[in-house]
């Protein structure tokens, strides 16, 4: 972002989209892509339950989620006999059963840093090493700038939030939104589009301000008239979703309930990112109940309202859930779980190869552990590059991780 773009950014109304800039590259549309970071790194041998496996019972005394009993609420939810979900994690039961949910366990990225910092930097830009950060864009950024659609709207990649992410990070423009409600209360609806466009116009051509001559900001100005216009027909506090879906209140299901909206308003959406931090459970984790488990129900209320939302159109999207990396074996001392390694991911939506678990189980057997950690025998770059290849139509997934050809093991269909 150059300086006469930051003096824009500070100039702008703070409920305003905020975007980046840069020329946008036709393949058939794909589906919309909804990608949830789990910020924090999630313990996903406590989602995901190994209740088949001995050693995780051995190593968690107080924090184990017991194996699948009927009638108790407390115990894991049975899926395909070795493995069960969290009992917070009930809403998407249903969503495994209709054969629209495929977890995967044993994955994430394989840089061996535990570091929160480096392992979510590393893992949104797409390239696991010490380069990453020399790389300027991230793996959704690059998904965009090589898969021409055709689509030049300014909501084709959205964040939930106040930031941009690093994976949207590139040559394609992608708008920041903290909330469509914040845009219909703050003057951005109806009647006063034509007001702020005027505005913009003004601003453009004040001298004092400076901004007149800059292509790049003139081409910006557009992009905020669009995107002005396009969110216009949405409102999020008359938004009544589908099939009586109920989102969770806060900020990630108030998040899932508006890309809902924008991928029902047709307004372009290709892609968006999400995030839901809180997941660094070193004290108190909890076992079925407690921090994690109150996380757990947020995160799968919110997509099982999603999934019930959009069931008519679940066979033109896809979700997917990560997380930066998992948690150690072993619960510590303080009743909680340490940094550890390999992690499970979620993918849903209505071309998901469902009713199994994908992946290849380690054991938690001591000698099949990396430092104490679940090792890993996915790499998160095969979910994604799946995805990408199959179901939003990009045959440049080489490009999009850069030094790695991706493998498919048939999570979704094409």
């Amino acid at each position: 972002m150059n300086n006469q773009t930051r003096k824009l950014s500070r100039i702008l109304p703070t409920w305003m989209p905020r975007l980046a800039f840069a020329p946008v590259g036709q393949a058939p549309r794909g589906d919309v892509l909804v990608v949830v970071f789990q910020r924090g790194a999630m313990d996903g041998l406590n989602a995901l339950v190994p209740v088949g496996d001995s050693d995780y019972y051995r190593n968690r005394s107080t924090l184990a989620i017991a194996q699948p009993k009927t009638n108790d609420p407390k115990s894991a939810i049975a899926l395909d006999g070795f493995f069960g979900l969290h009992p917070s994690l009930g809403a998407l039961k249903s969503v495994w059963d209709d054969g629209a949910l495929a977890p995967i366990h044993a994955c994430g990225s394989p840089d061996p840093t535990r570091s929160h910092f480096d392992a979510m930097d590393v893992m949104e830009r797409g390239v696991p090493n010490e380069k990453s950060s020399s790389l300027g864009s991230g793996w959704i950024g690059r998904h965009l700038a090589t898969l021409n659609t055709g689509n030049n709207s300014p909501l084709r990649a959205v964040g939930m939030g106040t930031m941009l992410q690093t994976s949207l990070r590139g040559q394609v423009s992608a708008t920041v939104l903290k909330s469509i409600v914040d845009f219909h209360l703050h003057g951005g609806a109806g009647r006063n589009i034509g007001a702020m466009q005027q505005t913009l116009s003004l601003m453009y051509a004040n001298p004092a301000i400076g901004l007149g001559n800059d292509e790049v900001l003139r081409s910006a100005s557009n992009d905020i008239d669009q995107t002005l216009v396009l969110l216009s027909k949405t409102n999020l506090t008359s938004y009544k979703p589908d099939h009586g879906a109920e989102y969770p209140k806060g900020d990630f299901g108030n998040g899932m309930m508006q890309i809902a909206q924008l991928a029902k308003a047709e307004v372009g959406l290709e892609v968006a990112a999400i995030d839901i931090g809180g997941w660094d459970t070193h004290i108190n984790q909890g076992g079925a109940d407690g921090q994690m488990s109150r996380l757990l129900k947020e995160l799968g209320d919110a997509l099982g309202a999603f999934y019930a939302d959009m069931r008519d159109r679940m066979n033109k999207v896809t979700v997917v859930t990560m997380s930066e990396f998992g948690r150690r074996v072993e619960e510590n001392a303080s009743g909680g779980t340490d940094h550890g390694h390999a992690n499970a991911m979620f993918v849903m939506g209505g071309s998901v190869v469902g009713h199994k678990v994908h992946g290849v189980w380690p054991t938690l057997a001591n000698d099949k552990l990396d430092r104490g950690d679940l090792a890993l025998t996915t790499d998160y770059r095969n979910v994604l590059g799946e995805i990408l290849a199959k179901r939003l139509g990009n045959p440049g997934v080489e490009q999009v991780f850069p030094g790695f050809a991706p493998k498919f093991s048939g999570i979704v269909t094409a």
